[in-house]
């Protein structure tokens, strides 16, 4: 098989990957606050460490962006 050509395919497929773990991590975040507002009158704590885990979980979305805006950027150069 020719480099480029399986090159490309990785490179399509981790298009799609990124797409799909992005909106993933959105929907976990989404989740994750919802159930903070749900328990906060249950446990401040608990409430606490579901928003602290959005937030990661928002910071992760954020650097898969990144990689997908870099992965952007080196299919134009190839």
């Amino acid at each position: 098989m020719n480099k480029s050509i399986a090159m490309d395919d990785i490179q399509e497929k981790l298009q799609i990957l990124l797409d799909y773990w992005i909106e993933h991590n959105s929907e976990h975040e989404k989740e994750f606050r919802d159930w903070a507002d749900k328990v906060v009158s249950l446990s401040t704590e608990v409430a606490q460490q579901l928003q602290e885990a959005a937030t990661k979980m928002a910071a992760a979305s954020n650097e898969l962006m990144k990689a997908k805006q870099a992965l952007s950027k080196s299919k134009e150069r190839h």
